[in-house]
Order: structure tokens, then sequence, then C-alpha cells
């Protein structure tokens, strides 16, 4: 588990960060978000043993890496929003050079090389020079490179930055396989769907200060007081609005030619009697189902509209 206990980070009279406190279960996909500026990286680099916090603690397990460092970088992996290759190696020579980097024998080298780029989808490029790759494939082996010493924790700044479609389809289900091993990965990035679609958590920074947190659809309920529920019937529409008219902590309807939208204020209970009534009443349901919120609606409420 890893905890940020009251973290602060000032720069003179500048706070970039300011007493953020979080929780990040073990073996879970945490996303950060929020605008430009809001701290998000300086939070990770903190995490990642690259910057001294000016307060509080940063625990990983047990140990407090504000006071062990060194002990902890063995257990994180880093891969930092920007990163360079070096010219004229091959792939399993920039590998190579990493894993002598964090002393791993010589012997065992090969095999963990050989894994880490399977898993990365990159085995077809081993003899390749990296300079040579598509950005898709160097950010893939950027990561391949932060788990060359087999750490628990990653912590990854905005690895979908500048991809395409099909290499952050990519890079998605790498992290998800990731997560199949038992990783920890924290997250940032600015496209705000596939966070949600990847992470178990997410966290919304807005001037250094953690504003929200939690799943997508737990933050969306805490936001807002009503629940905006969708129904599809097959037909008789309006037989359906005139009994949900009549209804308790049942507003705002709105209906077109396929289906109805409410707002609904009552309990889960309340809301499976609303459906029991119209299956009760034989009108055919194709759907019964919340709308669920999005990340872009939260973080468009949390930060005020600020850009991300």
């Amino acid at each position: 588990m890893l905890e940020l206990k009251q973290l602060v980070k000032r720069y003179g009279s500048f706070t970039a960060v300011d007493h953020l406190s979080l929780t990040i279960p073990d073996g879970s996909i945490y996303g950060f978000v929020g605008p430009n500026g809001a701290g998000k990286t300086t939070t990770m680099r903190m995490m990642a043993g690259l910057l001294r916090a000016t307060e509080g603690s940063i625990l990983l397990g047990d140990v407090d890496m504000t006071k062990n460092p060194r002990m902890l970088r063995a257990k994180i992996g880093y891969m930092p929003d920007f990163f360079g290759v070096y010219d004229n190696l091959k792939v399993t020579e920039y590998m190579d050079f990493y894993a002598g980097a964090y002393e791993i024998p010589y012997r065992e080298r090969g095999e963990i090389i050989d894994n880490l780029l399977e898993i990365v989808d990159l085995s077809h490029k081993k003899n390749d020079y990296v300079d040579a790759l598509s950005r898709g494939m160097k950010q893939r082996l950027c990561l391949a490179r932060s788990l060359v010493h087999d750490p628990s924790l990653l912590i990854l700044d905005e690895p979908a930055s500048g991809l395409d479609p099909r290499a952050r389809v990519e890079m998605k289900e790498v992290l998800k396989q990731l997560q199949t091993l038992g990783k920890t990965v924290v997250i940032s990035s600015h496209i705000l769907p596939e966070l949600a679609e990847m992470c178990t958590e997410v966290g919304i920074i807005h001037h250094g200060t953690l504003a929200a947190q939690g799943t997508v659809h737990d933050i969306m309920r805490k936001l807002t007081q009503k629940r905006m529920i969708c129904v599809r019937p097959l037909g008789q529409v309006e037989r359906v609005v005139a009994i949900l008219q009549e209804l308790p902590a049942v507003g705002g309807i709105t209906a077109n030619v396929a289906d109805i939208t409410f707002d609904f204020d009552g309990t889960d209970e309340m809301l499976a009697d609303i459906l029991r009534r119209l299956v009760e009443a034989e009108i055919p349901i194709l759907s019964f189902q919340e709308k669920q919120g999005n990340l872009e609606e939260i973080f468009m409420q949390v930060t005020g509209g600020e850009d991300k």
C-alpha cells in the first residue's frame, strides 16, 4: 500500500503541493487528474524519490520514503513524461544498460529482458535500433525499462502523451496485464476517458490539494444530489411517462422516441420498485439503468472548468 500523509512541496513562497493525503491499495491502477500546474508531476516525482518533500511523509508498506529513499527506490519503477533514448543502441542493448544500472547479474539479464519485451509486445524489435522505433514503441520500451528491476510500484507520468489511438490502446492493454501481475500503478494523463476505463480509482488534484478521490461513479454520486436514470421501453413511451409522474423521488422527466430519462433522489429499494411497477404494467423494458457520469464532467465540476 502506498500512503501519502500531509505531503507538502514548496518552492520559496509558492506551494506546489499543499498537505496532500491519499492511500493507494496494492494491485490497483490509480489515475491522477488535474489542470496544468495542479501539482500532479511534482507529487509523482516525490513518490519516485526524485524530489524531497518539504513536509509530510510517503509510505510504501511500512517504510517511509522521506527517511529511507534508497531502500524504496529499488521497489519503484518511474516513467517520466519526457525521456530520451540513446543513439546507436539496439533494443536489447538499451535494456541491458539499465539492467546493469540496477546491478542485475549478467547471467540473469537475457531472460528478464526477453520476458519484458514480450509483455510490451516488442520481442520482434529486439534487434532494432531504439532511435528507429515509432513513438508508441519507444513509450512501451521505456515502460519495459522501468520494470527491469521488478518493482512493486510503477509511477507513470503521461505514458500515453502524443500517442495515436492504436498506440494508446496497446499501452492500455499492457497496463492491464501489469495489474494482473500484481503491480500497483500510479498514472497521470490528460486523456480523461481512458483513465476512467483503466483505473480502479482516480484522484483529482486542484491547486496542490486532493479535490476528489474514488471511482468515477462514487465521485459523481458524491457531487450530485440526484441520480439520472435511463429507461428504454419497447414502445409505450407515453404510458411509462404517465407512471413515472405519479411516483415519489422522480422528477425532470425527459422523453424522446426511443427512451426516457429522469432524475431520481430516492433509495435503491425505491428504484427497484419503479422497475417492478413498469413490469407489472406489462410494458416491455429493453433496459433500465443509471446513467453514469464521465470523468470530463467530474473534472469540470471539481476544477471550475479550468484547462486540463
